[in-house]
Order: C-alpha cells, then structure tokens, then sequence
C-alpha cells in the first residue's frame, strides 16, 4: 500500500507539519520505525543547539594541482606553497610507504 502524506504536530512548537509519503519511504528504507517528533525548523535549531551553536556549513575547497601525479584536484585548506600537496590517492599511497618505512 503506497504511502499517503500525513500532517503531524511538532512537540516543540506544536506546529502541524507534513510527513511527506517519499519521506515516509525513505524512513522505511532506512528502517525508522518512529516518525519525526519535530518539524524541518525546530530539527534544525535542535541540531545547531547541539553543535554548540554553529550549524554545520560545507567546508571551502581549493583546487590544486598534485604534486605527485598532477591531477586536478581540490583541498580543504589554503595551499602556502611551501610543502607539496597531494590528491586523496597519492596523499594515501605517501601514508603507506611511510609506515612501512619505519
């Protein structure tokens, strides 16, 4: 039986919000077995709470040329131009030969 879109009310600000049938979907594929207590607005203030007050922003990348096999890539970090920065593959293959090194 296909899911139907329900209005439910948030604990928190005692809003009606909707449960939508895809996101009832995707809890059931996920194996939710509770549906939300709080709305879209109150989730997201109750997660910034959690995270000391900060809501989570996506991190700034910068692309960058490897200095190993000379892909294309992007880092999580300002390059200084001091040091070699590497792709994730060559960054890891430079981790492994140093453990085996010592």
């Amino acid at each position: 039986m296909p899911n139907e879109d329900k209005t439910l009310v948030c604990q928190e600000c005692g809003q009606p919000f909707i449960f939508s049938a895809d996101d009832q979907a995707y809890h059931a594929l996920k194996g939710f077995s509770n549906e939300p207590k709080r709305c879209t607005a109150c989730r997201l203030a109750r997660r910034t709470q959690r995270n000391g007050g900060y809501a989570q922003t996506p991190r700034e990348m910068h692309p960058v040329v490897c200095a190993q096999c000379g892909k294309d890539t992007t880092v999580p970090f300002k390059p200084r131009g001091d040091r070699p920065v590497y792709c994730s593959d060559c960054f890891h293959q430079q981790g492994a030969a140093l453990s085996l090194s010592r």
